[in-house]
């Protein structure tokens, strides 16, 4: 029985992402040089360190050395962000090995052969189901970071169906990054924002639940559109020489609204009882996953705990499936290092992408630049404030990934600007959310972006030009809604 191929970063994808994030280190150390120095106090709020608005003062500058610029990736292990970093390298880690072992068995191939069977004839509804369920996990739960642990299985998913990575990745980290932003309920964004403002907890809810439809609505046509012209022609793909050896085995003919026989039969597990065992060991993990996924977002204090616990719910799908489906300790040994052989590199790319936060952190001009960018919004009229914050927002998002620590270096700088231009707090949060969300999916300094690539036999280029002509979609219509929250002075206030 053929395998697909395992998790490996190319050669040629880690070089182009090394080398892009190497000159966004590069212009972050310039922009230490040129930026002057400056520090806002901070206080403690319901057990969250925020910034003091009134404090900012400029300070004596620190010139960050040249050579720290490219030391900075080693630098991050003894920052205060060791301890995020450390759990997305053991994630990556985990999952790469417990991928492999789990596709030698053959449990991906059981799981996907039964969806394909379900929805064979309805391919399309099948796009839109998942990303409602990725959509639903990012904007109500405010999960992102842990869909990286399920996005092996819908880019296999998608192969088997007849498409490519680029689907598969755009029903899964698309889906989930398009649900974040939206954040109807989602507690590391509009709940800390809001909290932030003085507004009550998850206020607001009609119309966020009007722009979840919309946007779902426009991603579901962007991916079925895709899927429909792959169809047609499959050499329209950006990863069609990327995909061959994966699509050899699991393309089917959709034309005729079914799937290739001899791809179905490759997924068959021929009755083995360790295959079904191996299925039913991963499913349970799966299930605990979400359970955690859940509790991280309903028991106070769980989710710091979230991440470490899905790496190591994953690490125990692996193994467990690995003596389930018949495999010796020692295959198993040999066969997980394989995996986080294939997904190293991507290791050395989140070193990278956090140190570039680092460098303007450690070089002391972040809080310059939220000074100095709260600056704008004053004066302005509300539609402009609004759209400065959105703006604002997602320059920071380049620079800091963690949707919570934004909201605490801005929410309470911004807040009071927004009362004395007239511009509603529920606004400005949504605005935040804006900014956001749908960037995590742009910008090659997000790690969770660069695991979801690496875990695929995307680029970040590929990936770039894939979503650019929809990420613009999204900005003019968000802006809209903007533009309609200042209209009916969304509230309560």
């Amino acid at each position: 029985m053929q395998d697909i191929q395992g998790i490996r970063i190319g050669k040629r994808a880690f070089i182009t992402s090394a080398l892009i994030i190497l000159s966004l280190m590069i212009i972050s150390g310039i922009l230490t040089r040129v930026i002057p120095s400056g520090s806002y106090e901070r206080t403690v709020v319901d057990g969250m360190i925020t910034i003091i608005p009134e404090s900012f003062q400029y300070v004596e500058k620190v010139a960050l050395p040249i050579y720290r610029w490219f030391t900075a990736p080693i630098e991050v292990l003894g920052s205060p962000n060791a301890p995020i970093i450390i759990v997305l390298i053991l994630l990556i880690t985990f999952i790469g090995g417990g991928y492999e072992i789990l596709n030698r068995i053959g449990v991906f191939k059981e799981i996907i052969s039964k969806i394909v069977n379900r929805f064979s004839s309805r391919r399309y509804v099948l796009i839109c189901a998942v990303s409602l369920v990725f959509m639903f996990f990012g904007s109500f739960l405010g999960m992102f970071e842990e869909v990286v642990a399920l996005v092996p299985i819908i880019v296999i998913l998608s192969y088997t169906m007849g498409w490519d990575a680029l689907l598969g990745l755009g029903m899964s980290l698309l889906s989930i990054s398009f649900g974040f932003s939206v954040a109807v309920s989602n507690p590391y964004t509009v709940g800390i924002a809001q909290r932030l403002a003085g507004l009550p907890v998850f206020s607001g809810l009609p119309f966020r639940i009007i722009i979840f439809i919309v946007l779902y609505a426009l991603l579901c046509t962007f991916l079925v559109t895709y899927a429909k012209k792959l169809d047609r022609n499959f050499k329209i793909s950006q990863v069609y020489e990327e995909d061959s050896a994966n699509r050899e085995i699991y393309y089917t003919a959709a034309k005729a609204g079914g799937t290739d026989r001899k791809a179905q039969d490759s997924l068959s597990p021929e009755g083995s009882a360790n295959v079904r065992r191996a299925t039913t060991w991963f499913l349970g993990c799966v299930i605990a996953i979400l359970m955690v996924i859940v509790m991280s977002t309903t028991v106070a204090g769980f989710s710091d705990f979230a991440m470490p616990a899905i790496a190591l719910i994953y690490l125990i799908a692996g193994i467990g499936a690995g003596f389930r489906g018949g495999l010796a300790g020692r295959e198993i040994i040999s066969t997980f290092r394989k995996g986080v052989v294939g997904i190293a590199p991507g290791i050395i790319l989140i070193l990278m992408a956090m140190s570039v936060n680092y460098i303007i952190t450690t070089g002391g001009v972040m809080d310059t630049i939220i000074f100095q960018a709260s600056d704008l919004i004053s004066g302005e009229a509300p539609l402009v404030s609004s759209y400065i914050i959105y703006g604002l927002v997602l320059a920071f998002n380049f620079f800091i990934g963690s949707a919570s620590a934004k909201a605490m270096l801005l929410i309470p700088i911004i807040t009071p600007l927004a009362d004395l231009i007239g511009l509603t707090r529920q606004t400005m949060v949504l605005a935040f959310c804006f900014g956001d969300g749908f960037s995590n999916v742009l910008y090659p300094t997000n790690p969770v972006l660069l695991i979801a690539l690496g875990l695929t036999t995307v680029s970040y280029i590929k990936w770039f030009k894939w979503i650019i002509i929809l990420q613009l979609l999204v900005l003019l219509l968000t802006a809209i809604f903007l533009a309609i929250a200042v209209m009916i002075d969304y509230g309560p206030f």
